[in-house]
């Protein structure tokens, strides 16, 4: 079973093209190496054809997988979301309570995360234990070297 995920337009405008340049361009391609490599004989000896036959294999797991988080994602209208407490979709300044420093980060689905953008997937051990916390409180985060604490500074949304 599938669990839904929580997308910005602008996530699945992503997923989307990425799935249509999978589909449209790169399993044609993929189509085309294994003719040719069956062009050129023997096809128990053929390393060209095995590759590309494998290729081909993850290029359809790829796309299959597109295809199912496609299904199960749903748009957020942010708008519409309370800011009291942190959700998906949140932007949230956190506190360090061990050395005093602060950083933001964008709560996203596990596909949208990106550390370098300060996007951090929900299911991530920190977003695990931000979700749900309001202005104020400390969130305690089980990372394997312990306990983190964060103090919860400011909550918002783009």
């Amino acid at each position: 079973m599938s669990k839904v995920s929580y997308y910005t337009e602008a996530g699945i405008k992503k997923l989307r093209e990425e799935l249509d340049q999978l589909k449209s361009i790169e399993r044609p391609k993929a189509s085309q190496a294994i003719a040719d490599a069956r062009d050129k004989g023997d096809l128990s000896e053929n390393a060209e054809y095995d590759a590309a036959k494998e290729a081909q294999g993850l290029l359809e797991m790829r796309i299959s997988k597109l295809e199912e988080t496609l299904a199960n994602a749903r748009v957020i209208d942010e708008s519409s979301l309370d800011t009291s407490k942190v959700l998906v979709h949140s932007n949230v300044k956190i506190k360090n309570q061990a050395n005093g420093m602060e950083m933001k980060y964008k709560l996203v689905a596990e596909s949208e995360a990106d550390l370098k953008t300060g996007k951090i997937s929900v299911s991530s051990p920190i977003g695990k234990g931000l979700l749900g916390k309001k202005v104020g409180e400390i969130a305690e985060v089980n990372v394997p070297n312990g306990t983190l604490k964060f103090e919860i500074l400011e909550i918002s949304r783009d």
